[in-house]
Protein backbone atom coordinates (compact mmCIF):
# COMPACT_ATOMS: atom_id res chain seq x y z
CA UNK A 1 0.00 0.00 0.00
CA UNK A 2 1.58 3.50 -0.73
CA UNK A 3 -1.80 5.26 0.04
CA UNK A 4 -0.18 6.17 3.56
CA UNK A 5 2.99 7.03 2.74
CA UNK A 6 2.65 10.86 2.69
CA UNK A 7 1.34 10.64 6.35
CA UNK A 8 4.12 8.09 7.50
CA UNK A 9 6.85 7.77 5.37
CA UNK A 10 7.34 11.35 4.20
CA UNK A 11 11.29 11.35 3.42
CA UNK A 12 14.25 11.74 1.54
CA UNK A 13 14.74 8.08 2.91
CA UNK A 14 12.10 6.40 1.12
CA UNK A 15 13.08 6.74 -2.46
CA UNK A 16 16.51 4.89 -1.71
CA UNK A 17 14.11 1.92 -0.94
CA UNK A 18 12.21 2.42 -4.09
CA UNK A 19 12.08 -0.80 -5.96
CA UNK A 20 14.06 1.12 -9.01
CA UNK A 21 17.02 1.93 -6.27
CA UNK A 22 16.99 -1.77 -4.88
CA UNK A 23 17.15 -2.86 -8.10
CA UNK A 24 19.86 -0.07 -9.03
CA UNK A 25 21.93 -1.07 -6.21
CA UNK A 26 22.46 -4.63 -7.30
CA UNK A 27 23.14 -3.77 -11.00
CA UNK A 28 26.11 -1.34 -9.48
CA UNK A 29 27.47 -4.26 -7.93
CA UNK A 30 27.20 -5.99 -11.09
CA UNK A 31 29.21 -3.46 -13.17
CA UNK A 32 31.76 -3.00 -10.46
CA UNK A 33 32.67 -6.42 -9.80
CA UNK A 34 32.88 -6.63 -14.05
CA UNK A 35 35.74 -3.00 -13.45
CA UNK A 36 37.34 -5.38 -10.29
CA UNK A 37 38.10 -8.83 -12.07
CA UNK A 38 39.14 -7.42 -15.13
CA UNK A 39 41.57 -4.76 -13.42
CA UNK A 40 42.77 -8.49 -11.51
CA UNK A 41 43.34 -9.84 -14.64
CA UNK A 42 39.78 -12.50 -13.70
CA UNK A 43 37.77 -11.48 -16.70
CA UNK A 44 38.72 -9.52 -20.29
CA UNK A 45 38.99 -6.20 -20.04
CA UNK A 46 36.61 -5.82 -23.04
CA UNK A 47 33.97 -7.24 -21.23
CA UNK A 48 34.38 -4.01 -18.83
CA UNK A 49 31.88 -1.84 -21.04
CA UNK A 50 29.04 -3.94 -22.42
CA UNK A 51 28.42 -5.09 -19.01
CA UNK A 52 28.79 -1.54 -17.67
CA UNK A 53 26.20 -0.10 -19.95
CA UNK A 54 23.47 -2.60 -19.67
CA UNK A 55 23.82 -1.98 -15.91
CA UNK A 56 20.54 0.31 -15.54
CA UNK A 57 17.31 -0.38 -14.17
CA UNK A 58 15.52 0.69 -17.30
CA UNK A 59 17.08 -2.06 -19.74
CA UNK A 60 15.13 -4.84 -17.16
CA UNK A 61 11.48 -6.30 -17.20
CA UNK A 62 10.36 -5.44 -13.85
CA UNK A 63 7.65 -7.22 -13.54
CA UNK A 64 8.81 -10.28 -15.27
CA UNK A 65 12.17 -10.18 -12.80
CA UNK A 66 9.74 -9.88 -9.85
CA UNK A 67 6.93 -13.12 -11.13
CA UNK A 68 10.50 -15.02 -11.75
CA UNK A 69 11.87 -13.76 -7.99
CA UNK A 70 9.01 -16.38 -7.04
CA UNK A 71 10.49 -19.22 -8.01
CA UNK A 72 14.10 -18.64 -7.53
CA UNK A 73 14.00 -17.51 -4.49
CA UNK A 74 15.33 -14.17 -4.56
CA UNK A 75 15.49 -10.88 -7.10
CA UNK A 76 18.96 -11.78 -8.10
CA UNK A 77 18.79 -14.90 -9.69
CA UNK A 78 16.45 -13.35 -12.01
CA UNK A 79 18.42 -9.78 -12.35
CA UNK A 80 21.55 -11.63 -13.42
CA UNK A 81 19.70 -13.55 -15.54
CA UNK A 82 18.66 -10.74 -17.47
CA UNK A 83 21.24 -8.99 -17.43
CA UNK A 84 23.24 -11.76 -19.25
CA UNK A 85 20.60 -11.84 -22.05
CA UNK A 86 21.07 -7.65 -22.57
CA UNK A 87 24.91 -8.04 -22.32
CA UNK A 88 24.60 -10.96 -25.32
CA UNK A 89 22.29 -8.89 -27.57
CA UNK A 90 25.28 -6.71 -27.71
CA UNK A 91 28.21 -8.27 -27.08
CA UNK A 92 28.38 -12.29 -26.57
CA UNK A 93 31.41 -12.66 -25.76
CA UNK A 94 31.51 -10.39 -22.71
CA UNK A 95 28.07 -12.02 -21.97
CA UNK A 96 29.97 -14.62 -20.42
CA UNK A 97 31.73 -12.75 -17.95
CA UNK A 98 28.68 -11.47 -15.85
CA UNK A 99 28.38 -11.76 -12.41
CA UNK A 100 31.78 -13.63 -12.66
CA UNK A 101 32.67 -15.10 -8.89
CA UNK A 102 30.19 -13.99 -7.31
CA UNK A 103 26.87 -15.56 -5.82
CA UNK A 104 23.30 -14.39 -5.26
CA UNK A 105 23.72 -12.99 -1.77
CA UNK A 106 26.75 -11.27 -2.64
CA UNK A 107 24.91 -8.54 -5.33
CA UNK A 108 21.61 -8.26 -2.90
CA UNK A 109 23.47 -7.58 0.19
CA UNK A 110 26.24 -5.20 -1.51
CA UNK A 111 23.64 -3.42 -2.91
CA UNK A 112 21.96 -2.88 0.42
CA UNK A 113 24.98 -1.27 1.81
CA UNK A 114 24.99 0.48 -1.39
CA UNK A 115 21.23 1.88 -0.46
CA UNK A 116 22.42 2.22 3.63
CA UNK A 117 25.13 4.16 2.62
CA UNK A 118 22.77 6.88 0.66
CA UNK A 119 20.59 6.26 3.24
CA UNK A 120 22.98 7.10 6.07
CA UNK A 121 23.99 10.29 4.45
CA UNK A 122 20.50 11.60 4.03
CA UNK A 123 19.52 10.63 7.81
CA UNK A 124 22.85 12.38 8.59
CA UNK A 125 21.30 15.24 6.92
CA UNK A 126 17.87 15.20 8.50
CA UNK A 127 19.32 15.38 11.90
CA UNK A 128 21.56 17.36 11.68
CA UNK A 129 18.29 19.35 10.84
CA UNK A 130 16.49 18.57 13.66
CA UNK A 131 19.39 19.45 16.12
CA UNK A 132 19.12 23.01 14.60
CA UNK A 133 15.81 23.37 15.02
CA UNK A 134 15.57 22.51 18.18
CA UNK A 135 18.36 24.83 19.04
CA UNK A 136 16.54 27.63 17.55
CA UNK A 137 13.62 26.45 19.87
CA UNK A 138 15.68 25.99 23.16
CA UNK A 139 17.36 29.72 22.95
CA UNK A 140 14.03 30.93 22.17
CA UNK A 141 12.31 29.35 25.32
CA UNK A 142 14.97 28.44 27.83
CA UNK A 143 13.71 31.01 30.52
CA UNK A 144 9.86 30.08 29.91
CA UNK A 145 8.83 28.49 32.44
CA UNK A 146 6.14 25.54 32.88
CA UNK A 147 5.22 22.72 35.46
CA UNK A 148 7.72 20.09 35.06
CA UNK A 149 5.55 16.71 35.35
CA UNK A 150 6.07 13.08 37.40
CA UNK A 151 3.64 10.85 37.57
CA UNK A 152 1.64 12.36 35.00
CA UNK A 153 0.60 15.10 37.87
CA UNK A 154 2.44 18.36 38.52
CA UNK A 155 6.13 18.10 40.22
CA UNK A 156 8.16 21.04 40.08
CA UNK A 157 8.77 24.36 37.69
CA UNK A 158 11.05 23.49 34.89
CA UNK A 159 11.28 25.89 31.68
CA UNK A 160 10.17 24.56 28.26
CA UNK A 161 14.17 25.15 27.01
CA UNK A 162 14.33 21.94 29.27
CA UNK A 163 11.97 19.78 28.12
CA UNK A 164 13.42 20.51 24.70
CA UNK A 165 17.13 20.02 25.79
CA UNK A 166 16.68 16.66 26.93
CA UNK A 167 15.35 15.27 23.33
CA UNK A 168 18.31 18.15 21.80
CA UNK A 169 20.70 15.99 24.47
CA UNK A 170 19.65 12.62 23.34
CA UNK A 171 19.93 13.52 19.53
CA UNK A 172 23.30 14.87 20.20
CA UNK A 173 24.02 11.05 21.43
CA UNK A 174 22.46 9.52 18.16
CA UNK A 175 24.65 11.41 16.08
CA UNK A 176 27.30 10.57 17.59
CA UNK A 177 26.72 6.97 17.11
CA UNK A 178 25.78 7.22 13.63
CA UNK A 179 29.19 9.15 12.89
CA UNK A 180 31.16 5.84 14.78
CA UNK A 181 28.64 3.32 12.96
CA UNK A 182 29.09 4.05 9.34
CA UNK A 183 32.57 2.55 9.09
CA UNK A 184 31.35 -0.66 10.69
CA UNK A 185 28.65 -1.20 8.35
CA UNK A 186 29.12 0.31 5.01
CA UNK A 187 31.15 -2.79 4.18
CA UNK A 188 31.19 -4.80 1.02
CA UNK A 189 29.82 -8.46 0.96
CA UNK A 190 31.88 -10.80 -1.46
CA UNK A 191 31.79 -14.05 -0.43
CA UNK A 192 31.09 -16.02 -3.53
CA UNK A 193 29.36 -19.66 -2.87
CA UNK A 194 30.02 -20.36 0.52
CA UNK A 195 32.06 -17.47 1.64
CA UNK A 196 35.50 -18.84 0.30
CA UNK A 197 35.76 -16.98 -3.61
CA UNK A 198 37.14 -20.71 -4.31
CA UNK A 199 35.92 -19.84 -7.67
CA UNK A 200 38.22 -16.53 -8.06
CA UNK A 201 41.07 -19.00 -6.75
CA UNK A 202 44.27 -16.98 -5.60
CA UNK A 203 42.70 -13.47 -7.08
CA UNK A 204 39.87 -13.75 -5.02
CA UNK A 205 41.17 -11.14 -2.27
CA UNK A 206 42.47 -9.08 -4.91
CA UNK A 207 39.45 -8.87 -6.60
CA UNK A 208 37.62 -8.16 -3.34
CA UNK A 209 39.69 -5.57 -2.54
CA UNK A 210 39.28 -3.95 -5.91
CA UNK A 211 35.92 -4.31 -6.08
CA UNK A 212 35.59 -2.38 -2.70
CA UNK A 213 37.75 0.19 -3.92
CA UNK A 214 35.06 0.73 -6.95
CA UNK A 215 32.76 0.62 -4.82
CA UNK A 216 33.77 2.96 -2.19
CA UNK A 217 32.88 0.69 0.88
CA UNK A 218 35.27 -0.79 3.05
CA UNK A 219 36.49 -4.20 2.89
CA UNK A 220 35.49 -7.06 5.50
CA UNK A 221 37.76 -9.14 7.18
CA UNK A 222 35.38 -12.39 6.45
CA UNK A 223 31.80 -12.72 4.22
CA UNK A 224 29.42 -12.12 5.75
CA UNK A 225 26.21 -13.76 4.55
CA UNK A 226 24.91 -15.07 8.24
CA UNK A 227 26.49 -12.70 10.33
CA UNK A 228 23.82 -9.99 10.18
CA UNK A 229 25.34 -8.12 13.37
CA UNK A 230 25.99 -4.52 11.07
CA UNK A 231 22.21 -4.66 10.00
CA UNK A 232 20.87 -5.32 13.70
CA UNK A 233 23.30 -2.23 14.77
CA UNK A 234 21.92 -0.29 11.73
CA UNK A 235 18.16 -1.02 12.61
CA UNK A 236 18.88 -0.61 16.20
CA UNK A 237 20.09 3.23 15.30
CA UNK A 238 17.15 4.22 13.12
CA UNK A 239 14.52 2.73 16.18
CA UNK A 240 16.54 4.53 18.67
CA UNK A 241 16.09 7.73 16.88
CA UNK A 242 12.37 7.31 16.37
CA UNK A 243 12.00 6.29 20.07
CA UNK A 244 13.68 9.16 21.19
CA UNK A 245 11.47 11.58 18.64
CA UNK A 246 7.98 9.20 19.70
CA UNK A 247 8.72 10.61 23.29
CA UNK A 248 9.17 14.36 22.28
CA UNK A 249 5.67 13.58 20.22
CA UNK A 250 3.63 11.72 23.35
CA UNK A 251 5.06 14.54 25.97
CA UNK A 252 3.76 17.60 22.95
CA UNK A 253 0.62 15.26 22.42
CA UNK A 254 -0.06 15.87 26.15
CA UNK A 255 0.80 19.02 26.23
CA UNK A 256 -1.47 19.95 23.53
CA UNK A 257 -4.82 18.81 25.68
CA UNK A 258 -7.32 21.20 25.49
CA UNK A 259 -7.16 21.68 29.18
CA UNK A 260 -3.28 22.25 29.27
CA UNK A 261 -3.22 23.88 26.00
CA UNK A 262 0.48 25.05 26.32
CA UNK A 263 2.03 24.12 22.72
CA UNK A 264 0.18 22.99 19.31
CA UNK A 265 1.56 22.12 15.95
CA UNK A 266 1.97 23.97 13.23
CA UNK A 267 -1.26 25.87 12.05
CA UNK A 268 -2.49 24.94 8.01
CA UNK A 269 -5.19 24.58 5.68
CA UNK A 270 -6.95 21.53 6.84
CA UNK A 271 -4.59 20.54 9.32
CA UNK A 272 -5.43 18.28 12.06
CA UNK A 273 -9.42 19.02 11.37
CA UNK A 274 -12.51 16.49 12.35
CA UNK A 275 -15.13 15.73 9.61
CA UNK A 276 -17.91 16.37 12.24
CA UNK A 277 -16.42 18.59 15.10
CA UNK A 278 -15.09 22.51 13.31
CA UNK A 279 -13.65 23.28 16.59
CA UNK A 280 -11.01 20.23 16.79
CA UNK A 281 -7.26 20.91 16.03
CA UNK A 282 -5.51 17.17 16.95
CA UNK A 283 -2.57 16.68 16.94
CA UNK A 284 -2.04 14.91 13.83
CA UNK A 285 1.82 15.21 13.08
CA UNK A 286 2.52 13.36 17.00
CA UNK A 287 -0.12 10.71 15.63
CA UNK A 288 1.70 9.89 12.76
CA UNK A 289 5.12 9.86 14.94
CA UNK A 290 3.51 7.54 17.62
CA UNK A 291 1.84 5.43 14.47
CA UNK A 292 5.49 4.91 13.79
CA UNK A 293 7.10 3.89 16.78
CA UNK A 294 4.03 1.82 17.87
CA UNK A 295 5.32 -0.42 14.73
CA UNK A 296 8.97 -0.61 14.80
CA UNK A 297 9.54 -2.57 18.17
CA UNK A 298 8.02 -5.32 15.69
CA UNK A 299 10.45 -4.79 13.22
CA UNK A 300 13.54 -4.74 15.05
CA UNK A 301 12.15 -7.85 17.01
CA UNK A 302 11.96 -9.64 13.64
CA UNK A 303 15.48 -8.24 13.24
CA UNK A 304 16.92 -9.95 16.06
CA UNK A 305 15.21 -13.28 15.35
CA UNK A 306 16.72 -13.31 12.23
CA UNK A 307 19.88 -13.14 13.66
CA UNK A 308 19.95 -16.64 14.29
CA UNK A 309 20.71 -18.10 10.71
CA UNK A 310 22.11 -21.53 9.44
CA UNK A 311 25.56 -22.70 8.79
CA UNK A 312 27.31 -20.24 5.78
CA UNK A 313 24.00 -19.26 3.82
CA UNK A 314 20.50 -18.72 5.45
CA UNK A 315 17.05 -20.76 5.22
CA UNK A 316 14.77 -17.90 5.91
CA UNK A 317 16.25 -15.40 7.97
CA UNK A 318 18.55 -13.59 5.84
CA UNK A 319 14.86 -13.18 3.71
CA UNK A 320 13.14 -11.73 6.30
CA UNK A 321 15.34 -9.05 6.70
CA UNK A 322 14.73 -8.10 2.59
CA UNK A 323 11.22 -5.96 3.73
CA UNK A 324 11.98 -5.64 7.72
CA UNK A 325 14.71 -3.08 7.37
CA UNK A 326 13.48 -0.92 4.54
CA UNK A 327 10.16 -0.58 6.43
CA UNK A 328 11.61 0.04 9.54
CA UNK A 329 14.27 2.80 8.04
CA UNK A 330 11.23 4.46 5.89
CA UNK A 331 9.19 4.49 8.99
CA UNK A 332 12.21 6.18 10.91
CA UNK A 333 12.73 8.80 7.84
CA UNK A 334 9.10 9.55 8.40
CA UNK A 335 9.15 10.22 11.53
CA UNK A 336 12.33 12.20 11.32
CA UNK A 337 10.62 14.38 8.75
CA UNK A 338 7.59 14.82 10.56
CA UNK A 339 9.44 15.89 14.19
CA UNK A 340 11.48 18.19 11.67
CA UNK A 341 8.42 19.93 10.90
CA UNK A 342 6.99 19.96 14.40
CA UNK A 343 10.25 21.35 15.61
CA UNK A 344 10.10 24.11 13.54
CA UNK A 345 6.20 25.22 13.20
CA UNK A 346 5.33 24.48 16.81
CA UNK A 347 2.97 27.16 18.89
CA UNK A 348 3.75 27.57 22.45
CA UNK A 349 2.01 29.33 24.65
CA UNK A 350 4.48 30.34 27.06
CA UNK A 351 1.78 32.13 29.11
CA UNK A 352 -0.06 29.14 29.57
CA UNK A 353 2.45 27.61 30.81
CA UNK A 354 3.17 30.42 33.78
CA UNK A 355 -0.78 30.09 34.42
CA UNK A 356 -0.82 26.75 34.69
CA UNK A 357 1.63 26.84 37.45
CA UNK A 358 -0.89 28.75 39.22
CA UNK A 359 -3.59 26.28 39.70
CA UNK A 360 -2.89 24.41 42.35
CA UNK A 361 -2.89 27.53 43.92
CA UNK A 362 1.04 27.29 44.89
CA UNK A 363 1.28 23.53 45.40
CA UNK A 364 3.96 23.06 42.74
CA UNK A 365 6.43 25.04 45.10
CA UNK A 366 5.60 23.19 48.53
CA UNK A 367 8.87 21.54 48.37
CA UNK A 368 10.94 25.02 48.56
CA UNK A 369 9.03 26.40 51.44
CA UNK A 370 9.77 22.47 53.61
CA UNK A 371 13.44 22.92 52.82
CA UNK A 372 13.11 26.11 54.59
CA UNK A 373 11.69 25.02 57.66
CA UNK A 374 13.67 22.39 57.53
CA UNK A 375 16.48 24.13 58.65
CA UNK A 376 14.96 24.95 62.01
CA UNK A 377 11.88 22.29 62.60
CA UNK A 378 14.17 19.33 60.42
CA UNK A 379 12.76 17.57 57.81
CA UNK A 380 10.40 15.37 58.20
CA UNK A 381 8.52 17.59 60.52
CA UNK A 382 8.75 20.62 57.98
CA UNK A 383 7.33 18.11 55.62
CA UNK A 384 4.85 16.58 57.69
CA UNK A 385 3.53 20.50 58.28
CA UNK A 386 3.47 21.61 54.76
CA UNK A 387 1.63 18.38 53.92
CA UNK A 388 -1.23 19.47 55.87
CA UNK A 389 -1.23 22.76 54.92
CA UNK A 390 -1.24 21.48 51.50
CA UNK A 391 -4.44 19.31 51.61
CA UNK A 392 -5.92 22.23 53.61
CA UNK A 393 -5.42 24.37 50.65
CA UNK A 394 -6.74 21.56 48.04
CA UNK A 395 -9.95 21.03 50.45
CA UNK A 396 -11.04 25.15 51.55
CA UNK A 397 -9.58 26.01 47.90
CA UNK A 398 -7.14 29.06 49.23
CA UNK A 399 -4.13 30.01 48.44
CA UNK A 400 -0.60 28.17 50.02
CA UNK A 401 0.85 31.56 50.67
CA UNK A 402 -2.45 32.77 52.76
CA UNK A 403 -2.31 29.68 54.69
CA UNK A 404 1.75 29.94 55.40
CA UNK A 405 1.20 32.99 56.51
CA UNK A 406 -1.95 32.81 58.88
CA UNK A 407 -0.09 29.94 60.62
CA UNK A 408 1.95 30.68 63.77
CA UNK A 409 5.02 28.40 63.51
CA UNK A 410 5.68 28.70 59.67
CA UNK A 411 4.93 32.37 61.16
CA UNK A 412 7.75 32.32 63.62
CA UNK A 413 10.28 31.26 61.22
CA UNK A 414 9.24 32.72 57.52
CA UNK A 415 8.26 36.76 57.00
CA UNK A 416 5.19 36.73 54.41
CA UNK A 417 8.17 38.16 52.29
CA UNK A 418 9.89 35.12 52.33
CA UNK A 419 7.11 33.33 52.12
CA UNK A 420 6.00 35.09 48.40
CA UNK A 421 10.09 34.88 47.35
CA UNK A 422 9.64 30.37 48.35
CA UNK A 423 6.09 30.35 46.60
CA UNK A 424 7.97 32.04 43.37
CA UNK A 425 8.74 29.39 40.26
CA UNK A 426 11.32 31.69 39.02
CA UNK A 427 13.35 31.38 41.90
CA UNK A 428 13.06 27.41 42.16
CA UNK A 429 14.32 26.09 38.74
CA UNK A 430 17.66 25.21 40.66
CA UNK A 431 20.56 23.85 37.75
CA UNK A 432 17.85 24.02 34.59
CA UNK A 433 19.87 26.93 33.00
CA UNK A 434 23.32 24.90 33.63
CA UNK A 435 21.92 21.93 31.70
CA UNK A 436 20.71 23.79 29.12
CA UNK A 437 23.99 25.15 28.40
CA UNK A 438 26.32 22.42 28.82
CA UNK A 439 23.78 20.70 26.11
CA UNK A 440 24.37 23.43 23.88
CA UNK A 441 27.91 24.21 24.28
CA UNK A 442 28.01 20.50 23.69
CA UNK A 443 26.11 20.33 20.50
CA UNK A 444 28.32 23.09 19.04
CA UNK A 445 31.03 21.51 20.06
CA UNK A 446 30.19 18.19 17.80
CA UNK A 447 29.09 20.52 15.20
CA UNK A 448 32.73 21.60 14.78
CA UNK A 449 34.26 18.07 15.21
CA UNK A 450 31.76 15.69 13.14
CA UNK A 451 31.28 18.87 9.93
Amino acid sequence: MTLFNPMLRASPLSEIFSDHSTLQGMLDFEAALARATALCGAIPESAVQPIAAQCQVDKLDVQALAQAAAGAGNLAIPLVKQLTACVKQHDEQAARYVHWGATSQDVIDSGLVLQLRAVLVASEALLGQLISALIEQIQRHQHSVMPGRTWMQHALPITFGLKLTGTLDALLRWQQRLHEMKPRVLVLQFGGAAGTLASLKEQGINVSLALANVLALNQADTPWHSQRDRLLEVGAWFAGVSTTLGKFANDFSLLMQTEVAEVGEPIAEGRGGSSTMPHKRNPVSCAAILTATTRIPGLMATLYASQNQQHERALGGWQAEWETLPELITLSGGVMQTALDLIVGMQVNAEKMRANLDITHGLIMAESVTLALATSLGKQAAHHLVEQLCHRALDENQPLAALLAQHPQVASYLSLTQIEHLLDPQQALGSNNTFINQVLARAAQQNRELV
